[in-house]
């Protein structure tokens, strides 16, 4: 029996590292042993104690119920805490914090909150492909502002200025920059927000990289009454090594947390409360904590170096975030070229830099997710087969 689906999938693909996964899987199924370093997916646990934290909560017995829309005041004070002591921004707890259950869940309830067919958004290009099909699948149209090199992957403003702004209702942006690695400066932050104020636009600042590989973490909040027209989405998942823990959050003025609550609330139910309560214990890790883990992702980037300076790609050494972005030699036509080059005759998966948009195709991106030994490994099999 054929069922139709909605309107609102036309044009909406499947996720490209879901049928990647899907086709290494059947290539390791024919013995091929593919080392994927492709997704950024940390490999290294969470700290102890926030494990042996989530271990003592479920032990309860009261902890299993439905739990608030809101999240646990308990995490919501520690995502406010770690906020003034890493960014230096000041958000109420109670009014100013939405936990979420991860930051990929806060793209769509935005856009679904905000937007209406035929509503705009500035999405970067490169960038998060889940930027584009969460509008799309809300109903607006995305207008992408392209991101260069040569202009350190900051938006032309003087570009946008030019551009028909008046349909214009959300813009995406992304420091330390996924997937190029750019760090954002002090003026740039200003840059944006002054933008998203003068043009009455809501600025979405996707925010999870910032403490990977990076000494000075900053959140576009601490721009000068950024709250005006600023929301921002953070994460634990990279920087405490808890991805599939699934715990965001959502910083914003009062308003906009309960413009977006309307909407979150007819969709899910509050995180398991251990996890919460875990999640608040790792916000607590010192500097101590992010050290250990950059050590770690600094070994690898060194053979990451490596590896790309073996398939003659260009890179910039001072990178922030869990990859490295390189641009493809000439030989090459394009990332995609490359990126099936390596997997089919070296057995080993880098990503295209294409599935980031259009101008991403001359680039690769290489995940550090792995270990120094399967780094070693693909170097071996990059340089001798």
């Amino acid at each position: 029996m054929e069922i139709k689906t909605s309107k609102r999938l036309e044009g909406i693909g499947e996720y490209y590292f879901s049928h990647k996964l899907r086709e290494i899987d059947e290539l390791n199924k024919a013995g091929k042993n593919i080392i994927n370093l492709g997704i950024g997916s940390p490999d290294l646990p969470p700290h102890s104690e926030v494990v042996q934290a989530l271990q003592e909560e479920a032990a309860k017995p009261n902890v299993h119920a439905y739990q608030s829309y809101k999240g646990s005041p308990v995490l919501r004070k520690a995502m406010s805490d770690w906020y003034k002591i890493w960014y230096n921004v000041d958000l109420n707890p109670y009014t100013e914090v939405l936990p979420l259950i991860g930051s990929k869940e806060g793209i769509m309830h935005i856009c679904m909150t905000y937007l209406d067919k035929g509503d705009e958004v500035l999405v970067p290009n490169p960038g998060y492909p889940t930027y584009t099909s969460a509008v799309q699948l809300a109903g607006g149209k995305c207008v992408e502002y392209k991101l260069r090199e040569k202009n350190n992957y900051e938006p032309d403003f003087d570009k946008l200025e030019k551009k028909s702004l008046k349909k214009v209702k959300l813009m995406f942006v992304n420091y330390p920059q996924m997937p190029a690695g750019k760090l954002p400066s002090k003026e740039l932050f200003e840059k944006i927000v002054a933008f998203g104020k003068k043009h009455r636009i809501l600025i979405i600042h996707d925010n999870p990289y910032s403490f990977i590989l990076n000494e000075a973490p900053m959140s576009l909040l601490s721009v000068e009454a950024a709250k005006d027209c600023v929301i921002e989405l953070n994460s634990l998942s990279k920087s405490h090594n808890m991805a599939g823990w699934r715990v965001g959050m959502l910083c914003g003025a009062k308003e906009r947390v309960e413009e977006v609550l309307r909407f979150k609330s007819n969709m899910d139910s509050g995180m398991f409360l251990p996890v919460q309560l875990a999640a608040a214990k790792a916000l607590t890790l010192g500097k101590e904590w992010h050290d250990m883990v950059n050590a770690v992702y600094r070994k690898r980037r060194e053979k990451v170096f490596e590896l790309l300076t073996l398939l003659s790609c260009r890179f910039s050494k001072d990178q922030a975030g869990m990859f490295v972005w390189a641009s493809v030699s000439a030989k090459n036509k394009n990332g995609f070229e490359l990126s099936d080059e390596v997997l089919y005759e070296k057995n080993v998966f880098i990503t295209p830099g294409g599935i980031f948009g259009s101008a991403g195709e001359k680039y690769i991106r290489v995940s550090l997710c792995s270990t120094e030994e399967k780094l070693e490994e693909a170097i071996k099999r990059i340089r001798n087969s």
